[in-house]
């Protein structure tokens, strides 16, 4: 494919929040025709951080046996244009601003698919993209890059028809391959014989060897339904209870040991297959087969779970270069910082007072952890309309389980935890084991340190603008040091002293306010 794009094919103007929506706080729409499921996602508008307002999938199996008939099923093509029709509806009640429409491999390869694409048209009521191989691989790199800080790998679209591969470097795309590997796909073509089914995945992806053998020690980003389901099952054969997709990593070994589980068992027995739908389930083995061998021949490093891509990436492709380079999970918290905050302006303050004492400190800060303590900064007061008992457990849930990109579980568990800590106190046996785990030893005590910092920033500023710039907290001569103006003076409280002297136990130093003048 050969794409390093600079700049995108449509732009749109961008408001304060660094939206580019169509029309002035209108949703925009995606409707995907997939081989498998014809979904609808509705968005708050086209930003760096998209906001879904409404998701919804209905499981139709157009690509059910394309490839040994040729033709679309009718039963399907019912369902699907059943669908498109409720989509049309629901986007005019939504009073969506613009719809994009795409189509995929079934309507591609099927020879009654120019009459479907004709029909669909009618239903929906917008013009339909139908995808090439080359563009859909390109745009499911583009949700890749739009979900993921600074990715580098391999993305793995997998539908029902095909496969896509693409190489992506930062905001790079590189060469990208398709091959009719989709479950459905691979399940007509093999006859519904696993066995078979291996063989000819193994064939299809020598095809992709520009792709594979650039991947090994790198990240395979996998999407697409039938992989998030294998994902989502995973983290219950390991009693995984951080149940986001996005971002769940998995190590190569241990994934190929479940997958052969997979294979090998109905897959009624799994555990918690009740939530994946029943028409998905029979395709599980031979997702489970294709990501094996794409193991198998790339060695990746790790494989990432993405919750973004096709739709994901025509967002991402339509704002302009400025946008593009925005970080989103800065973006979605500073949304919630401003949403739920008691005062917003009071979270950049904290990233700059914060800014200030971590450079006083000798040990240096990388800058991922710059950007983790920059966000948690922005959710540290997401819980204060809660009973007071509960805002650290409120706070940990809200900021672990939002719908977050640009982020990983360690990330996501040292945001949460850092917040808890600034509620509860930064005892290490107060935080949940799993998190403590998922953010390990570095980022866990990075975390207790921002949340003793937090607990200091607080009583100073009661969580209000204005106060924190006039409050320098810094390492002076090997002490800790919190300077208050005159007129502030009466700060300095019991409660205040006792949380700075925390602040100094952790560091190991002594800690004092002083007044200025």
């Amino acid at each position: 494919m050969g794409l390093d794009h600079a700049a995108p094919t449509h732009t749109a103007p961008l408001n304060e929040a660094g939206l580019a929506q169509i029309e002035p706080g209108a949703p925009v729409a995606i409707i995907d025709i997939g081989s498998n499921s014809v979904r609808l996602v509705a968005y708050a508008g086209i930003s760096r951080a998209p906001t879904p307002l409404y998701n919804e999938k209905v499981l139709c199996g157009l690509g059910r046996n394309v490839l040994s008939t040729g033709r679309l099923n009718e039963e399907a093509v019912r369902r699907a244009l059943q669908a498109l029709a409720r989509f049309r509806v629901l986007c005019e009640t939504m009073r969506v601003g613009q719809v994009f429409v795409l189509a995929t491999a079934a309507a591609r390869d099927a020879e009654n698919g120019p009459a479907f694409l004709e029909a669909a048209q009618e239903a929906c009521g917008h013009p339909i993209e139908l995808l090439s191989g080359r563009r859909e691989a390109e745009l499911s790199a583009y949700g890749v890059i739009s979900g993921f800080h600074a990715p580098d790998g391999v993305v793995g679209d997998l539908g029902g028809g095909s496969l896509e591969l693409v190489d992506v470097r930062g905001s790079a795309i590189g060469s990208g391959v398709t091959m009719p590997l989709g479950g459905l796909a691979l399940q007509d073509l093999s006859g519904g014989s696993l066995k078979k089914a291996r063989k000819i995945a193994a064939e299809a992806l020598k095809k992709a060897s520009p792709q594979l053998d650039t991947l090994r020690g790198r990240t395979f980003y996998a999407v697409g339904g039938t992989w998030r389901a294998l994902a989502r099952l995973h983290q219950a054969a390991r009693d995984y209870r951080l149940h986001v997709m996005h971002g769940y990593s998995i190590e190569p070994d241990d994934e190929l040991s479940f997958l052969q589980v997979v294979e090998q068992s109905d897959a009624a027995t799994l555990a918690a297959v009740e939530s994946v739908s029943e028409a998905r389930r029979p395709l599980l083995a031979y997702g489970a087969v294709v990501l094996e061998e794409v193991i198998r021949s790339g060695r990746p490093r790790e494989i990432a779970i993405s919750a973004t891509g096709v739709r994901e990436g025509l967002l991402f492709e339509k704002l302009d270069a400025a946008a593009r380079a925005r970080d989103p999970l800065l973006l979605a918290a500073a949304e919630l910082n401003r949403l739920r905050c008691r005062s917003p302006g009071h979270g950049p303050e904290l990233q700059a007072w914060t800014d200030a004492f971590m450079a006083s400190l000798s040990t240096p800060e990388t800058a991922d952890e710059r950007r983790l303590r920059h966000a948690a900064c922005l959710l540290a007061d997401v819980g204060w309309r809660t009973h007071p008992d509960y805002r650290g457990e409120q706070s940990l849930n809200v900021i672990a389980h939002a719908s977050f990109v640009g982020i990983d579980h360690p990330g996501r568990a040292y945001l949460a935890v850092a917040v808890f800590f600034r509620h509860e106190g930064v005892a290490p046996e107060k935080a949940s084991p799993l998190l403590r785990q998922l953010a390990g030893p570095r980022l866990f005590e990075q975390a207790r340190l921002l949340g003793a910092v937090l607990r200091v920033a607080f009583p100073v500023s009661v969580a209000m603008q204005g106060i924190l710039p006039r409050t320098p907290l810094v390492m002076r001569d090997g002490a800790l040091v919190l300077t208050l103006p005159p007129d502030l003076r009466d700060l300095a409280s019991d409660r205040l002293s006792n949380r700075l002297r925390g602040l100094g136990r952790l560091l190991g130093v002594e800690a004092r306010i002083e007044v200025e003048g």
